[in-house]
């Protein structure tokens, strides 16, 4: 079992726990996520690793409550535990060599981007951070991301806080008063890395995306994760989950993401509703 050590609530609908894993944490680097059940009749989700220290043994999740699983999990307290937690999964992240970065993080995407721009940190890159969210109320890890990032740029769809537009605003602006990246990496909702992805094309910036479809194993059997990179299929879980963002097919990748929202609705559904009877 994996005992939960601390849980925080960092907005209305997204929160923050360390967990014991000893096992995860011997081997895991920057870029990696876990497969956890939250109870033992529970369905596997994957979770980025935001965080972790390997003298403790504890790894930090960050996640949002949209699904059946992600509700429960909030309904665990510290000093409960997880069902299982498996990993590390996936690949660590490549940022060797990146002199000039900008991570860009959208919404719960931060929560992937913080370690990200940490890492870069520890490599000696220049770090500039670009996050964005619909509205002041959403605001997650700013001083995280201030204490690891050179320079912070915040943006609010409504101008709520930092300043209004989307991250590729910034990220235009940025590019075109001579920040010379030679690396970009985004993290955040599909639509947002689709159209970062175009922007930094136009100035032949390399850029690196973190996709998270569906998956269920971690281990690319059971073919949820599927992706088309480079007209090739890949796997999330195992080849992934960061890929070059000119190779990926998005609008691909959105329609997949959308297909199994019926029954993502109904479990939620249900899950509200066993909730009510507890209540």
């Amino acid at each position: 079992m994996f005992e939960i050590i601390r849980k925080e609530r960092l907005n209305p609908s997204v929160s923050l726990m360390d967990v014991r894993a000893p096992y995860v944490t011997r081997r895991c680097e920057p870029g990696q996520f876990v497969v956890l059940r939250a109870a033992a009749d529970g369905e596997r989700i994957p979770l980025t690793i935001a965080d972790f220290n390997r003298e403790s043994g504890i790894i930090t999740l960050i996640y949002q409550l949209v699904g059946a699983t992600t509700m429960r999990m909030d309904r665990i307290e510290t000093g409960d535990c997880l069902a299982d937690v498996s990993g590390p999964l996936g690949k660590p992240s490549e940022l060797t060599g990146a002199r000039r970065a900008c991570v860009v993080g959208g919404g719960v995407g931060c929560a992937i981007a913080w370690p990200t721009v940490k890492h870069l940190k520890q490599l000696g890159a220049h770090v500039e951070s670009i996050t964005g969210f619909r509205d002041k109320s959403l605001i997650i890890l700013q001083d995280e991301f201030k204490a690891s990032s050179d320079e912070l740029f915040l943006m609010t769809d409504d101008g709520s806080a930092g300043e209004k537009g989307l991250v590729t605003d910034m990220l235009k602006r940025r590019i075109e008063a001579g920040a010379d990246y030679d690396r970009v990496i985004a993290i955040g909702p599909l639509i947002m890395m689709k159209f970062v992805s175009k922007l930094t094309a136009q100035y032949g910036i390399k850029t690196i995306v973190s996709m998270n479809p569906v998956m269920i194993d971690g281990t690319g059997m059971c073919g949820c994760c599927r992706l088309t990179v480079g007209g090739e299929t890949k796997f999330a879980c195992v080849d992934g989950p960061e890929f070059d963002a000119a190779l990926i097919d998005f609008d691909e990748a959105m329609k997949r993401g959308a297909f199994y929202r019926e029954h993502e609705d109904i479990s939620r559904e249900r899950e509200c509703n066993l909730l009510k009877e507890v209540i």
